[in-house]
């Protein structure tokens, strides 16, 4: 029996269920990281650190599998320099609390009273240290496929719009104060045109069938899937000395557009969602966007 007939043919019943485990991945070269970057506003698929694929529009149906739960930091002691090689943050936080206890000069012991965190401490009249939230996202039309890293900054993640125009934080509790789960739903986020950053909105689209929650559930509980919502920084020999001054311009990812600046509390809120709007009465009216 050739090797090729072996693979095609006569599969047993057992293992027709049977997906890869870690150690196959790792030897196949398949375990490597993916992400979604928004560079440039746009959705690049990066695997291992090179961009494999770029979206012609701007904007994609995922279906969120995870989600860490607190909002994370990170901070960069100097200016971003294209040429340089990528190095980890100077100091980072999880939870969004305290600095991780794998960070070697933390810039201080919480980050609430942090001189990063002071308003002007970065660019302009922004804070050098950022908040972020990692997602962990299957491709709508390919839940059983790959899993991928998308990570959120500030202006993506806080504020208010309608329902057509909600930030991540706003958009996961419409969804919770409707009574579903973000990982039972077609996801659609898009770019918001009149940003200078890369700033995504998000909306639902469609319900799942069974079958694909079922999947949608077990890529939750992946590897893959806890990798990406968990920053884990690597440290490096010869990684350039913290910086402890309460003044420093921030140094950016390689994905720099998508840096923004935190968010600002403001006087004339705008009214929250009405909560009377069935989240199934709202996407029956999107009916016709599935395809």
């Amino acid at each position: 029996m050739s090797e090729l007939a072996l693979f095609n043919n006569n599969l047993p019943d057992y293992l027709k269920e049977v997906e890869l485990d870690d150690v196959t991945k790792a030897l196949a070269g398949g375990g490597g990281s993916k992400r979604i970057s928004l560079r440039g506003g746009k959705f690049r698929m990066v695997v291992n650190g090179e961009e494999v694929m770029t979206s012609k529009n701007d904007e994609l149906e995922i279906v969120i599998v995870n989600a860490a739960k607190d909002v994370s930091r990170q901070f960069y002691g100097s200016a971003y320099n294209p040429k340089a090689d990528a190095t980890p943050p100077d100091c980072w936080s999880n939870d969004g609390i305290a600095p991780d206890k794998s960070v070697k000069e933390a810039q201080h012991h919480n980050c609430a009273e942090c001189p990063q965190n002071i308003k002007g401490s970065g660019q302009g009249d922004s804070r050098a240290c950022r908040h972020f939230r990692r997602l962990a996202v299957a491709m709508a039309h390919d839940i059983n496929g790959d899993v991928y890293q998308l990570q959120l900054a500030s202006k993506s993640i806080f504020g208010k719009g309608d329902l057509e125009h909600m930030p991540f934080e706003q958009y996961a509790k419409y969804v919770g104060a409707q009574g579903y789960n973000l990982n039972t739903l077609v996801t659609q986020m898009r770019f918001d045109e009149t940003s200078d950053t890369a700033k995504l909105f998000f909306k639902p689209l469609k319900f799942l069938s069974r079958e694909e929650w079922e999947a949608a559930k077990r890529q939750g509980d992946t590897p893959a899937a806890k990798n990406a919502i968990q920053m884990t920084v690597a440290q490096t020999d010869g990684v350039k000395p913290k910086l402890a001054a309460p003044k420093a311009e921030p140094k950016v990812e390689k994905v720099a557009a998508e840096e923004v600046e935190e968010p600002k509390k403001r006087e004339d809120k705008k009214p929250e969602p009405t909560a009377k709007r069935d989240l199934k009465s709202v996407m029956s009216g999107w009916s016709t966007d599935d395809e």
